[in-house]
């Protein structure tokens, strides 16, 4: 069990500190500690949750998110991001003003995900939990057309759950894996039988 996590508390320590001083994506992941890789892992997924119809975004964010799962099963505490990006980051003065607006928000995010049936996140059904996340993350990196939203949402309840010891968010994001995995059988289904039907017309045109 982890204490409680406090995202507003959280961030307004991150924040804090000389307007004009810049905060940068590796000083905040750090600061996040345990839980920087779900909330990373997070942020880079919630352009998936909406249905933009934007090509190939699901693998865009789907690859860095890979990328963090790797280093996450490789047993680094914070994740490691190369200096390019690691360095780059925002005026705290921006971050202080945008949470001042964002509070109510992650006040009500703040009483609806909280720690609640921890067995769920715990031992052996956290580890299938952490399977199950790093197999929707592949699933939606795969460039597979009409495939992005179920997978997009079993990850984001997956987060919450990690992040905040939720088994209620965990329930839900095993849910939306069931979905995931029905869908994409029958999205591949679809495609090969797609496939058949091309080759034996391609077959028909050049021989009959």
């Amino acid at each position: 069990m982890k204490d409680n996590f406090g995202l507003l508390q959280t961030l307004e320590g991150l924040f804090a500190g000389d307007r004009k001083s810049l905060l940068t994506l590796d000083e905040f992941l750090g600061g996040l500690h345990g839980r920087s890789y779900a909330f990373a892992i997070a942020a880079l997924n919630v352009p998936n949750c909406i249905p933009t119809g934007i090509p190939w975004l699901s693998t865009i964010t789907g690859l860095p998110m890979v990328f963090l799962m790797v280093q996450f099963f490789a047993g680094r505490e914070v994740p490691r991001l190369p200096a390019l990006v690691g360095r780059r980051g925002l005026q705290r003065g921006k971050l202080q003003t945008f949470l001042g607006r964002a509070r109510r928000c992650i006040r009500w995010l703040e009483e609806t995900v909280h720690a609640r049936h921890e067995w769920w996140v715990n031992g052996t059904p956290r580890r299938a939990l952490l399977v199950a996340w790093a197999a929707n993350i592949a699933v939606l990196a795969l460039p597979i057309p009409f495939d992005n939203l179920f997978p997009a949402w079993a990850i984001m309840f997956f987060c919450l759950a990690l992040i905040e010891d939720d088994g209620v968010m965990a329930i839900l994001g095993w849910l939306l894996s069931a979905i995931t995995a029905v869908w994409t059988i029958f999205l591949l289904m679809i495609g090969h039988a797609a496939i058949i039907v091309i080759i034996a017309a391609m077959k028909r045109a050049l021989f009959d």
